[in-house]
């Protein structure tokens, strides 16, 4: 069964666009929006398992400059 979680995501001041420019590369990352309210972005990921979920924000999310906080959302 495949997983799907919903990553809410504020950024630096300024670097915005260059968090969901680097998101919309990923593989794993079906969406990117930028939202209004306490969090910048929201980011859909699907993958096979809460493993590869988990993999991809700690692995290819975080890393990425200009990202402050993250809050992941696991949909059931």
């Amino acid at each position: 069964m495949a997983a799907k979680a919903f990553v809410l995501i504020e950024t630096e001041v300024g670097k915005t666009r260059d968090v969901v420019n680097a998101l919309q590369k990923l593989k794993g990352v079906n969406s990117v929006d930028t939202v209004t309210g306490p969090y910048d972005i929201i980011a859909i990921l699907q993958g096979d398992s809460l493993n590869d979920i988990g993999n991809l924000v700690t692995g290819k999310i975080h890393p990425i400059s200009g990202i402050s906080r993250t809050v992941t959302c696991l949909a059931i």
